[in-house]
């Protein structure tokens, strides 16, 4: 399987001029046509470990539109792993984009009522699940483990040029390895895409102490510079309004770079927005990560012409 290396997009804004700072791109997004941006790093160390352990079958968890079922589904497939995807929630047909491509890509969807999901990271339920299906290799919801940690040190290891990182947060996941793979005077500023994300603080903590404490390779980094910024969730996961939309379509069409409407366009709103305010020091250098999904925006463009 063929992955290009993500480009370094300068966006050359009137808004950062303005703000003196430098602002770039790295386009996750740009690796591969099916598996790309942070979910790609988050899986890679996951089938490494299957395949070492001689798993034939993997099973992880999403909702109806998640980029990491649809990265999951589609990894595999090129991998030659079966895939089981526990869905939250019932089923709805027709299914919608995301759903139907991984079970394009070989998937057996199984879907469990929101009171049960919440109990996915338990030993309880994945017994029982193991019981079901027999032996699989199970990844949590995101790819948020040790193996997603540790790929996500991956993701800006090759660039120096920059001060501040600047991604959006689903799990935490990204956050935690891309700080630790992190110089001293460098850090990260995470966007929670969910309502009331500051619980994620405590997650990326533990995380972090995790792989510290772990024999995974130690960074030179043990104690990482990081920040969360949780006024730019436009009403929590998935949730959209016009002003998001009209925004992602504008600076697509200002610096064409296709925004995903549940991650990347809230972050890269939420930067443009700190610009105009003077967040930023003066000379600061923003690498924005690009963290893909874009095939989920078809998912919420329909939905929204329903209603």
């Amino acid at each position: 399987m063929t992955f290009l290396s993500p480009p370094i997009q300068r966006i050359n804004s009137v808004i950062a001029y303005r703000a003196g700072v430098e602002l770039s791109v790295l386009r996750l997004d740009c690796m591969h046509l099916w598996v790309n941006g942070n979910k790609w790093f988050k899986l890679k160390y996951n089938l490494l470990e299957a395949e070492e352990k001689n798993y034939t079958t993997l099973l992880t968890f999403g909702g109806a539109y998640s980029n990491h079922i649809y990265a999951t589904a589609a990894a595999a497939n090129l991998f030659g792993f079966r895939t089981i995807g526990v869905i939250r929630g019932d089923e709805k047909l027709p299914l919608n984009s995301t759903l139907s491509f991984a079970v394009q890509q070989g998937m057996q969807l199984v879907y469990i009522d929101r009171k049960t999901y919440r109990e996915r990271n338990t030993t309880d339920l994945q017994q029982d699940l193991q019981q079901r299906f027999g032996e699989v290799f199970i990844i949590p919801e995101g790819g948020s483990n040790l193996n997603g940690v540790l790929g996500c040190t991956d993701i800006v290891k090759e660039f120096t040029a920059f001060d501040t990182v600047c991604l959006a947060c689903g799990t935490g996941t990204t956050l935690a390895g891309i700080a630790l793979s992190l110089d001293k005077n460098q850090q990260v500023l995470g966007f929670p895409v969910l309502k009331n994300g500051d619980f994620l603080a405590q997650e990326i903590e533990q995380m972090v102490t995790n792989y510290l404490t772990s024999s995974l390779p130690i960074p030179s980094n043990s104690a990482p510079s990081w920040k969360l910024l949780c006024n730019y969730h436009f009403g929590g996961y998935a949730k959209v309004n016009e002003k998001l939309i009209t925004f992602s379509r504008q600076f697509t069409q200002e610096h064409c770079i296709p925004l995903d409407y549940v991650y990347t366009a809230k972050m890269f709103y939420g930067v443009m927005d700190l610009l105009q305010q003077g967040f930023f020091p003066r000379g600061d250098r923003l690498l924005l990560i690009h963290t893909g999904g874009l095939q989920g925006n078809l998912g919420i463009e329909q939905r929204l012409q329903k209603l």
